[in-house]
């Protein structure tokens, strides 16, 4: 099982539609998948069309995670439905009634929220590994973090194998990420020695923009490798696919079979990826 989390500094990035395309190519894989909705807002359940009965979400099993008892909390997807009538994603293998798809959700709520501050001792930093424990089932762990370095978002690091950051190719998005890569380095040292970045996602990308064109360039010199490829462009209906609770692999059009062509790209990148174990982000060269 890889626990990856995914993440950014500033808010407004795409962070929540990186991670639900991420899950939504990894149902067309196959590949059993767990997302875990820390963000308070819970946008993350909504666009997987989550329907929760008497589950625990996950703020009540941060709460007293061993007695968590996740697989009797988690919700499926609504997609997971949707794939079964639809058949197979496009891309993706045929489902068979042997090896059903399997998407599952940790309802997020406001109730994590009590968490979400600076000053979260280790035990609290350990809330999510010991809910995680029960996740033996799953092949893949996609934690939706909120837009800060606060408790909740060093809470998923503890709990993780890698972190994902996503990033505009913008002044302050990039200044932000740099900021971040440092921020996971001092993380390492102190709390999770086995954290690695798994790398950048570029969202939002506009083709027509010196300015994007410029700052991916930036981003290249400045993180190497761990820009991962491929980036993902603006999608001009994607609150639309979020809004209607639909995985971008069952949305009709070239526009959304072309996203989700670059998902599952992303996905195996990202599942190969291993970021270094030492060192930090490059000098700081945000500016023009």
């Amino acid at each position: 099982m890889q626990v990856v989390s995914i993440s950014s500094l500033k808010g407004g990035v795409g962070k929540t539609s990186v991670t639900t395309g991420l899950a939504s190519a990894a149902l067309a894989a196959g590949i059993p998948t767990l997302v875990v909705d820390l963000d308070p807002h819970a946008d993350a359940s909504t666009a997987l069309g989550v329907r929760p009965g008497g589950q625990l979400d996950i703020g009540r099993m941060l709460k007293a995670p061993r007695r968590a008892r996740l697989a009797e909390n988690v919700v499926p997807s609504g997609w997971v439905e949707r794939a079964g009538a639809n058949g197979s994603a496009p891309g993706g293998p045929a489902e068979s009634a042997s090896a059903p798809s399997v998407l599952d959700v940790a309802v997020g709520s406001a109730y994590t929220g009590i968490y979400d501050r600076p000053d979260l001792g280790r035990r609290d930093l350990r809330r999510l590994s010991a809910v995680l424990a029960g996740a033996d089932k799953y092949e893949l762990v996609l934690v939706d973090c909120p837009p800060s370095l606060n408790g909740l978002t060093r809470m998923a690091w503890s709990a993780s194998d890698k972190v994902t950051l996503v990033a505009e190719p913008g002044l302050f998005s990039v200044a932000g990420t740099e900021r971040t890569m440092r921020a996971i380095q001092l993380f390492r040292n102190e709390f999770a020695p086995n954290l690695s970045p798994a790398g950048i996602v570029a969202n939002r990308v506009r083709s027509g923009s010196a300015e994007h064109t410029f700052r991916l360039a930036e981003m290249q010199s400045m993180f190497g490798t761990l820009l991962l490829t491929p980036h993902i462009p603006e999608q001009a209906n994607w609150q639309q696919i979020q809004g209607a609770a639909h995985s971008i692999h069952h949305w009709p059009g070239d526009s959304a079979k072309n996203a989700a062509a670059l998902f599952d790209a992303l996905l195996a990148n990202l599942l190969t990826s291993a970021g270094p174990q030492t060192g930090g982000a490059g000098p700081d060269r945000t500016g023009r």
